[in-house]
């Protein structure tokens, strides 16, 4: 389970586990008519895989407190964790409590947070945020999904977040990375986050909805992603209905892999201590 404190996994350090799929191998056919049952089944099973291939699956945000982790899950919006860890240092040193927060000068953080892009709102959304855990809540970010979703700038998707990293508290994290596998696999045709959210949520018992969000994410980041999977290289390939829609070839696809898979740094400048991978660089560094 992932810490509240650190938001560090548990488990045992493992190198990544990457399988290669033959090259005549086809897609598994996924009957038109599948009952729900079936459904379950198939989509625990690859959940299972996915837990084999990614143990140390983890936040992709720097964070050291449920303040932290907020202000940097609104910042992700429309950039990479990768750009926000390297911003919030900086941020977090300026601007360390709600209370600091909320009494910050628009235009420095406005200069703060410039490289996330959409600071204008973003420095809007934070500064009113801040001002409502200062004003309504003590300084301290609530944790109930009721409350975060009154926040400026908080929406199902971060509060999920928070919840389930923050304080332990199962949530299912609908990004664009979790929506696109899971319309891949077939386990829904839904495009609307919430309705994703349903769906999946009816399939997984709340036990593994925060831990199931950084398997599926860490898949998409890493191997089955957007433009071009690399299919040949997926340990899960022979349980995906999709399989082809990338690069099959096994040495071809191995080029396509990402962060630790392939053996680059990842996006956290402070990774769990059990993380396989490199640690990212500082904005700026060489």
């Amino acid at each position: 389970m992932t810490s509240s404190k650190t938001g560090t996994a548990a488990k045992a350090p493992q190198a990544p586990k990457t399988g290669k799929a033959p090259k005549t191998l086809k897609a598994p056919k996924i009957p038109k008519g599948e009952s729900h049952l079936a459904l379950v089944r198939r989509a625990r099973r690859i959940n299972r895989e996915l837990a084999e291939v990614y143990p140390y699956a983890h936040p992709e945000l720097d964070f050291r407190n449920p303040f932290e982790l907020l202000v940097a899950t609104v910042l992700s919006a429309q950039t990479t964790d990768l750009r926000v860890n390297q911003t919030t240092p900086a941020l977090f040193a300026a601007y360390p409590t709600p209370e600091d927060m909320a009494a910050a000068n628009p235009e420095e953080m406005e200069e703060l947070i410039r490289p996330t892009g959409f600071f204008r709102a973003k420095t809007k959304s934070l500064l009113g945020l801040s001002a409502a855990l200062r004003d309504d809540f003590g300084g301290e970010v609530p944790g109930r999904l009721e409350d975060l979703v009154k926040l400026p700038g908080v929406g199902r998707k971060t509060a999920n977040v928070v919840l389930g990293n923050a304080f332990g508290v199962p949530g299912i994290t609908v990004d664009t990375h979790f929506g696109r596998l899971v319309r891949r696999w077939k386990w829904t045709d839904e495009e609307d986050p919430v309705k994703v959210e349903a769906v999946i949520a009816d399939i997984f018992p709340k036990s593994e909805w925060t831990m199931l969000s950084h398997r599926v994410i860490f898949h998409g980041r890493r191997i089955c992603h957007a433009r071009k999977p690399a299919c040949g290289a997926c340990p899960i390939a022979p349980l995906c209905p999709s399989y082809g829609e990338g690069e099959t070839d096994p040495e071809k696809a191995a080029k396509l892999l990402k962060y630790e898979m392939g053996g680059y740094p990842g996006q956290r400048l402070s990774p769990p201590p059990d993380f396989p991978g490199k640690p990212a660089p500082a904005l700026g560094a060489v």
